[in-house]
Parts: structure tokens; sequence; C-alpha cells
């Protein structure tokens, strides 16, 4: 854990004055109005998904680019409450326009196929041209499974849904997690939550199934990774990335102040004890992704070096808690995560609530989609999207 940024102290008002210029935009602008945004230079976001009667909450994406030009974004569109474990479908907009103009009615992908939900997407474009579509079925907070279907014709239909673990539990796949690897294996980071009193256990461990034949069958990894301190979240909502020596890093949400990491030599099939890394947050989950035209990483996450002490993640004590998830920040590492530099604060309001990013590259621009909620709305509530040109985050 870098203690020196939790050294760090500001007072709430000095950081709300230094946040004033960054509040979210998207709460006064009518759906699909984008804005410029004053945290990043160039940036814009879109307000594409806020809740409406009947529909709470609309959350947890993934971007992928279609034949014909169009982008889909798929997500999870609640129709039963704003909890996880409410009524939901995968739904997904379109846009002709490199992400600029969206598709204003919904496409249901996946029905409610689940007791509870299905939620949570992740897509990827197959070396066979399927597109596959990842997500959870939820049935009880006992059982919670990765599901994949693919599509031959585009998303116009999808096959038959396809279990991917078997083992009974509450698993907990991230939005826009699974990845590909040069070789063709398919990597899925996961977290699992095992009963505790008839509920699921919130101390959760760390797993990565793999597959070798596009999806149709997956072998867990020889690790299993457990938190090293007796933490009530443990380690929760894992992602994977590449690095250029061939290694994989996978990155671990915590309450321990920052996000955890491991690394793995072997394509994923063993990973080393997690460790803290820089990237200093509450108990919410980072994205990180290579930027295809410049070759750095780029990360997106509750930035917590300088926010307030009672906004940070405690993990102990009468007043443990997981922190506030602000402000959204952007960060790019030349040294494949050791230091991470050139930080940007997209969103930044006090009681802003920024987390699940999908991050996909359109030529020279980053498309990111994200929960935002907070200020006046449930944290978990709506989704935006914004445009951030690559070259706004070297300026």
């Amino acid at each position: 854990m870098n203690k020196g940024n939790r050294g760090v102290r500001t007072t709430r008002r000095e950081w709300m004055g230094q946040s004033a210029g960054f509040a979210a935009l998207a709460l006064s602008a009518p759906a699909q109005e984008a804005k410029p945004n004053p945290g990043i230079a160039d940036a814009t976001v879109i307000p594409l998904l806020p809740p409406g009667p009947g529909n709470p909450r609309n959350t947890e994406g993934a971007f992928i680019a279609l034949h014909d030009g169009r982008i889909l974004f798929a997500y999870t569109r609640f129709t039963g409450g704003d909890s996880d474990h409410d009524a939901a479908v995968i739904a997904g907009r379109y846009s002709s326009d490199e992400g600029k103009t969206w598709t204003r009615e919904d496409a249901v992908l996946v029905a409610n196929e689940g007791a509870m939900n299905v939620m949570s997407a992740s897509l990827l474009r197959l070396r066979d041209g399927r597109i596959a579509l990842f997500y959870l079925r939820k049935n009880s907070v006992l059982d919670c499974v990765p599901f994949l279907r693919t599509s031959t014709d585009e998303g116009k239909t999808w096959s038959d849904a396809h279990r991917c673990v078997f083992e009974d539990a509450y698993w907990v796949l991230n939005n826009d997690r699974v990845v590909e690897l040069p070789s063709g294996r398919l990597l899925m980071p996961l977290a699992r939550h095992l009963p505790s009193g008839g509920n699921y256990d919130p101390r959760g461990t760390a797993h990565v199934y793999f597959s070798d034949d596009a999806g149709a069958t997956w072998q867990h990894s020889r690790t299993v990774l457990e938190c090293p301190t007796p933490s009530r979240s443990g380690f929760q909502e894992p992602g994977i990335v590449a690095l250029k020596d061939g290694r994989l890093m996978m990155f671990i949400r915590t309450q321990l102040g920052c996000q955890y990491r491991s690394y793995s030599k072997d394509q994923g099939e063993t990973w080393s004890p997690a460790e803290p890394s820089p990237l200093v947050s509450p108990l919410s989950p980072a994205s990180i992704k290579r930027i295809p035209s410049t070759g750095d990483l780029l990360a997106v996450w509750n930035d917590h070096a300088s926010v307030p002490e009672e906004f940070r993640a405690k993990d102990t004590g009468p007043d443990a808690r997981g922190g506030k998830r602000t402000p959204l920040t952007l960060a790019i590492s030349r040294d494949e995560g050791e230091i991470w530099t050139h930080k940007r604060n997209l969103l930044a309001h006090p009681e802003g609530w920024y987390c699940y990013t999908a991050i996909y590259f359109v030529k020279d621009t980053i498309l990111l989609g994200f929960v935002s909620g907070g200020v006046g709305l449930p944290g978990l509530s709506k989704t935006d999207i914004a445009l951030v040109p690559v070259a706004s985050l070297y300026t």
C-alpha cells in the first residue's frame, strides 16, 4: 500500500472546493445531451441511461464494435428495484457515430432467466468471428453463476445459454472483465462468496477460470487468492490485464485502502500471493486496459490519494466503512502498473458515486461506460458514457 499517499490529508471543505469544477454534468442535462467536461480537456459526458418509472437502475455495461460500424453497449436494465438482487435484463443501445450519440430504445439481449435477475455483461469478439456475451444468472444469494451466449449474426440472435462454472456458490464476474490472450485463451476473473448463516459471506476470495476452446469448457486455475488480513470484505471483483513481458496482472477490490494485485507467469494457471498496489482506493472496483495507440496502461478508479479522511475506506472498528466512490480518475502507466502518472479526474462531485467502468477504444478516443449516481440519486442508479481523447491524458 502506498503509505505516503495515505498520509496526505485534505479537509472535506478544501476537497469540495477543489472539486467544484468537476461536478457531474449529467444530472442537469436531458438524456443523451453530450456536454463538455471541465475535468479533462476535450472530454464529453453523455447521460445515456438515467433511471425512470419502472426502471430504477441502469448499470454495469460493456462495449463491442459490430461489423456494420456500429457500437453495441450492453448493460443491466433493472425493473424490479434498485438492489443487486432485483429483477433485471441485459439490454443494449447502439451508436452509429463512434459513441457520440446512441439509440434511445432498449433492445433486450438476454431476458430475465434467473429467479432474481441476469446482470453484469462482458463482450468479446472471438477468433472465429462470433460475439461472446458473458453475464451472471442469479437465482438466490447462494446461487449466482456466470453464463455465456454467442452470436453469429452480430447480436441479432443469441445461442442457448452455456454455464461456465459448475461449482455452486455466489460468483461475481464484473462487467467488462473477460479477456482473451494472444494465445486465444479466455480468462474469467471471479470472486467467490460462500454461504454463511443462510446468506452469502461478503468476504470473497479471488479465482480465475480459463478456456482454450472459445468458452466451450472451463478450468479453474490452481490458485485461490485469500485476503491476508481478517478483512470483512476480503478480495472482491478482480480484473486481469496482460503485461508486455508475458505476465498477467490481476487487480482486486479490497476494503484495505487500495487495490491489491497478483501476477501470473503461466497464462493464468497459477498466481502469486496478492500484495498492495499503488492504486489507493475505497471498496470499489478498478478497470485497467492497454491503450492501443501508445502501448501504455490506462487505469480508471476512485483515486483516494488525497481525499478527506472520512471519504476513505476503513476495514476495522465501529466506524468500518467502504468509503466514497468519488472522484472518477484516469491515469496512465508507462512501466506496466508500477507508477501511475498524468492523473485526471473526469468527475469529482463530493457526493458522486462512480464505478463499474467499461473501457473501449475507438481510433484515438477512449469510450467509458460507468455508473454515475449519487447527488440526489441512489449510488447505483444511472450510467453515463464519456468520450475522452487519448491525447488529453498526455498533455
